[in-house]
């Protein structure tokens, strides 16, 4: 599973966002064929590179009618149904299609909350406009092209200022993207710019799992996406985005513990709940007893992930149990350097972990690969065990 990590040092839109994919290794080609598929007349792409403050990067404009589309204009309006049925009508993959269609119903209800309306009453202005459209689409398009499993983000920088758009001049940050970054990590920058438009608020709210510092990775390409504005400090507006793999660091790590008392709660429900708390990143997780207040019987439960999986795993926690509130520190812990290999058995090559300890290398099996192998094969499941344990590794799996 490939990491992205978006360093949005100078802040984050839909052309930077789309920059640094096309400077990662989307193909600018791919991008036009699903620029195609969204049958806008007179639509089209450009990519070209820049220099930004001394810093190569990658500059890509939606041009519409021969005229290049930088910041805000006034289109014509449209409904959320609008975008709806021209997505739904065009000719992108289901994923695609439905995760730009989530990016607009953020806008939508950001904008509606904002003005005091309804979804459906919303009016796009800005972000209905030909270009936010291709931004969104592509941008997500491109995330899909390179196989991105989990995206984080790093705080966004909000500015302050004034800008004129559809409803007058509106004051920095704008309200909309206040309201998408709710619980969102921030931060001020003395600067009267727009550094973080709607566009790209909606758009990293829906994909990243989280804010937060750069996850543990095996560095791979690095891709910057240039503004369409200069700043006024002087500083490069640019984005960056940072791919890589997952990768356990052998020195001592950073770790977030998360913990709540549960007394209310049916543990029949803990399998799909630690299921999910690994899917959303968990390294670890544990339901431990316990006698609470007032003689009941209650479970203590405990997560421990990389301080950037704090959003994913909270939402699970608030989502999947009672709780009503959680207990969050930070602690250090040292893991032993490990990678997984492959060993021969009776039945095939089977996955395995190998550790490093300063006593010496041992295998240690997978109990989940070991559970399959003796349910496909009939067999006990101590005899998988046993045979991997006993067998040397043939071959290191490639990163």
């Amino acid at each position: 599973m490939k990491i992205a990590y978006l360093d949005c040092f100078s802040g984050v839109s839909g052309d930077m966002l789309l920059g640094a994919l096309v400077d990662a290794g989307v193909p600018e080609d791919y991008l036009h064929g699903v620029l195609a598929g969204l049958s806008l007349p007179g639509a089209a792409l450009k990519a070209e590179r820049a220099t930004v403050q001394g810093f190569a990067a990658t500059k890509v404009t939606v041009v519409c009618g021969h005229r290049p589309h930088h910041g805000h204009h006034h289109h014509t309006h449209r409904h959320l149904a609008d975008i709806t049925a021209l997505l739904r009508a065009a000719a992108l993959p289901p994923q695609v299609r439905d995760r730009s269609l989530a990016v607009f119903f953020r806008l939508a209800e950001a904008e509606a909350a904002v003005h005091g309306t309804t979804v459906d009453a919303i009016h796009f202005h800005e972000v209905g406009a030909v270009d936010a459209i291709v931004d969104i689409v592509a941008t997500v398009a491109g995330f899909a092209f390179l196989d991105v499993g989990r995206v984080i983000c790093s705080p966004l920088p909000l500015a302050r200022g004034w800008i004129d758009c559809a409803h007058g001049a509106i004051p920095l940050p704008g309200p909309a993207v206040c309201r998408l970054l709710e619980g969102v990590a921030v931060y001020g920058e003395q600067l009267d710019q727009e550094l973080v438009t709607p566009t790209g608020a909606a758009l990293v709210r829906e994909l990243a799992t989280d804010f937060g510092p750069m996850p543990p990775m095996r560095l791979g390409r690095t891709g910057y996406g240039a503004g369409s504005m200069t700043r006024g400090d002087g500083r490069p507006n640019l984005l960056r985005l940072v791919l890589g793999v997952p990768a356990e660091v052998v020195e001592t790590q950073e770790v977030e513990v998360i913990e709540t008392h549960l007394d209310d709660w049916n543990p029949e429900f803990w399998p799909h709940v630690s299921e999910r708390l690994m899917d959303a990143g968990a390294l670890d997780v544990g339901l431990i007893p316990m006698q609470m207040k007032k003689g009941r019987t209650g479970f203590l439960l405990r997560v421990i992930g990389e301080p950037a999986t704090r959003m994913a795993i909270t939402t699970v926690l608030f989502t999947e149990t009672s709780t009503i509130g959680l207990r969050l520190r930070r602690e250090q812990r040292m893991t032993l350097p490990r990678r997984t290999v492959t060993v021969a058995t009776p039945w095939g090559e089977l996955p395995a972990k190998q550790i490093d300890t300063p006593a010496g290398t041992f295998i240690a099996p997978e109990y989940e690969v070991c559970r399959r192998t003796a349910l496909a094969h009939n067999v006990p499941l101590r005899l998988v065990y046993d045979a991997i344990c006993r067998q040397p590794c043939s071959q290191e799996e490639p990163p």
